[in-house]
């Protein structure tokens, strides 16, 4: 399945954006530049069965793990074919989140937080509650380099953990029931969660986990929220599902104006059922004041399991879909308007490219494993014999493994600002 990149950039909010696409049989990156066109820029068909891949930035190194070897998590240069360093586990590995500071290991009780630079364990966060899933979430931001994570296995604790200090930063109360989704918005100044439910999106802020906006993206059914994603500017959010409808919603403050006084029946009976909230029950009165869908897309499928991404593709703001129809779908978002947005392509992961005017039989198409990036997300691949390792850290801590990246560094542009991670999706 596809995901989408949010990148930033030199003189256009979002420069680089690329897709990474993973099957059984090997996986490709391609250049989201243009909308008209999906243009493959690597393709490798050696190596099988990835179900994580993880890419820093637009940089080439690649964190890679398989099916065939769940525990265990390559590193690995994918222009050289080298592979870096390997890391094995006491556990299977759910998820893997980087940035330019860190790689985050999630396993199921447990995660692993590495220094990117010589990839050494600097911290194990361990007995976490059952996260079999692997949701985890790790902000790009240099300044507010945090993790979230499930706080609890019942009701939607967040908890956030500074990655550089190394300490708990924060505990969320976010939801009544277990979580779902997580993400940060770039600066890693806010955090939008989802629960289980998903009925109702809410922001944090952090570390202090003030509740900024809550929206409601349905009343008549609980559905399963597959991913969120904000916009580079934070200014917008997107939530998709199983459902056919993916929501956007603007993040704004309204301004309170003076109050006016009605001038006919409806508007005085607004007021004065505005007025009678104070005296309803707690729950209804929230609804009132939660936001509604500022844009929406209806897909042309329902039950995939899909990502979505908000991105500026020519200048112009845009959704991304990528689904496990083995689609991606390019949308216009109109950021002063909203409402429905216009399908513009629809891409076919094989490299070609359709119309929106053209139907899919998406139960016709194989379905791969795809990653969707902000910089590029990498899959699968054969390597060169591994450069020399040495043992970073012991069994006890969990993990063995481990090689210097310092010599790397300089190749790999970690300190390169205007790069943006990748954002994973995997299938099972």
């Amino acid at each position: 399945m596809p995901e989408a990149a949010r990148g930033a950039g030199r003189g256009d909010l979002a420069v680089y954006w690329s897709l990474a696409v993973g099957s059984k049989s090997g996986y490709k990156f391609f250049s989201l530049s243009s909308v008209d066109k999906l243009e493959q820029i690597y393709e490798c068909t050696s190596t099988e069965d990835v179900c994580i891949v993880e890419r820093l930035f637009s940089s080439s190194l690649v964190a890679i793990v398989s099916l065939k070897a769940p525990r265990k998590l390559k590193v690995c240069h994918f222009k050289k074919g080298t592979e870096i360093c390997n890391y094995s586990y006491s556990n299977t590995i759910l998820a893997v989140k980087l940035n330019r500071q860190r790689l985050i290991v999630c396993l199921e009780e447990s995660l692993y937080i590495h220094n990117i630079r010589d990839m050494k364990v600097l911290h194990t966060i361990r007995e976490t509650p059952p996260n079999p899933a692997g949701l985890c979430a790790l902000s790009i931001n240099n300044d507010n380099c945090y993790l979230a994570y499930p706080g609890s296995a019942t009701i939607g604790e967040v908890q956030v953990f500074d990655t550089i200090n190394l300490r708990a930063a924060n505990m969320i109360p976010a939801h009544d029931s277990p979580l779902a989704a997580l993400t940060f918005d770039a600066s890693g100044t806010k955090l939008a969660t989802a629960s289980e439910k998903g009925t109702v999106i809410r922001v944090f802020s952090i570390p202090e986990g003030q509740k900024l906006f809550e929206f409601r993206r349905g009343v008549k059914r609980c559905v399963s929220i597959c991913s969120l994603a904000f916009s580079m500017d934070g200014m917008f959010l997107s939530a998709s599902s199983n459902t056919e409808t993916v929501h956007i919603f603007k993040l704004e403050t309204v301004k309170e104006k003076p109050p006016e006084e009605p001038t006919t029946w409806t508007g005085y009976f607004g007021k004065v059922l505005m007025a009678s909230t104070s005296y309803l029950p707690s729950q209804v009165t929230e609804m009132f004041n939660q936001g509604r869908a500022f844009a929406t897309v209806r897909l042309p499928f329902c039950g995939h399991k899909n990502i979505c991404s908000l991105a500026t593709i020519q200048k112009i703001p845009r959704l991304l879909v990528g689904a496990s129809d083995g689609y991606l779908y390019m949308y216009n978002l109109d950021p002063q308007e909203g409402g429905e947005c216009a399908l513009m392509r629809q891409h076919r992961l094989d490299g070609s490219v359709e119309t929106a005017s053209e139907t899919l039989d998406s139960a016709s198409h194989d379905c791969p494993l795809a990653t969707q990036t902000r910089g590029t997300a990498a899959g699968k691949g054969a390597y060169a014999p591994s450069s020399p390792t040495r043992l970073a850290y012991t069994d006890d801590l969990g993990a063995v493994g481990g090689a210097c990246l310092e010599e790397e560094a300089g190749a790999l542009r970690l300190d390169e600002d205007s790069e943006h991670p990748p954002m994973m999706l995997r299938t099972d």
